[in-house]
C-alpha cells in the first residue's frame, strides 16, 4: 500500500517539475550574445542552428521586403522552433553582391568569394516576440564550375551567373547581442 502512495507522490512531483520546465520555456530569453550557423544552398530556405542567449534550430529563408520567397533576396524569415523573426540583409548584400573571387582558377574552374557586413533583427513571434539586435554574419562560398560544351569558347569556365557549379560549399556564420523589449 505504501507504494501506491509513493508512486502517486512522484508522479505528482513528475507533473508539478515539468508545468515548471514548460513555464520557463515559453519566457522570453534574456537576451545576450548569440551565435549563428548556416548552411546554405542554391535554393531559398537553409538549414540555421542558434546557440548562445537563444538555442534553437530552424530554417532561413530568403524573402523580399514584402515577404515573398525569392532566392536573393534582402531579408531572411527565420523560423525555429519556439518561435520565428526576421532579418534585414540589405547592408551585409550590399558588401557581397559584387565581391570578386578571393581565388580564381581558370585552369580548374574553381573559386572561392564571400564577404561580411551587419544585419538587423526584428519582427519576432512566440518566444521571440519582441526580438532586436545587430549581428555581424561573414558569408564564405567555395565552388568547382562547369566548363562550355559548344562553341567557340568550348572547354573553357562557364561564367554565366546560371551555371550550375559542379561542386559547391558554403558557410554563413554570425555572431551578436539580441535583447526582448
Amino acid at each position: 500500500m505504501s507504494r501506491g502512495r509513493f508512486g502517486g507522490a512522484a508522479c505528482l512531483i513528475g507533473l508539478l517539475g515539468a508545468l515548471l520546465v514548460g513555464t520557463a520555456a515559453s519566457s522570453p530569453p534574456p537576451g545576450g550574445k548569440i551565435q549563428i550557423y548556416v548552411t546554405p544552398n542554391n535554393g531559398a530556405v537553409y538549414k540555421i542552428v542558434i546557440v548562445g542567449a537563444i538555442g534553437d534550430y530552424g530554417t532561413a529563408t530568403s524573402i523580399n521586403k514584402a515577404g515573398k520567397v525569392e532566392s536573393n533576396g534582402n531579408y531572411v524569415r527565420i523560423k525555429l522552433s519556439k518561435g520565428g523573426f526576421e532579418v534585414n540583409s540589405v547592408a551585409l548584400d550590399k558588401n557581397t553582391s559584387n565581391a570578386p573571387p578571393q581565388l580564381d582558377s581558370p585552369t580548374t574552374c574553381s573559386y572561392v568569394f564571400g564577404g561580411s557586413g551587419p544585419v538587423t533583427l526584428f519582427n519576432g513571434s512566440g518566444l521571440y516576440a519582441g526580438i532586436s539586435g545587430t549581428l555581424q554574419i561573414t558569408q564564405v562560398y567555395a565552388g568547382i564550375g562547369p566548363r562550355l560544351s559548344t562553341g567557340a569558347k568550348k572547354g573553357q569556365c562557364n561564367q554565366s551567373n546560371n551555371a550550375q557549379p559542379i561542386a559547391f560549399w558554403g558557410s554563413i556564420t554570425g555572431k551578436g547581442t539580441v535583447k526582448f523589449s
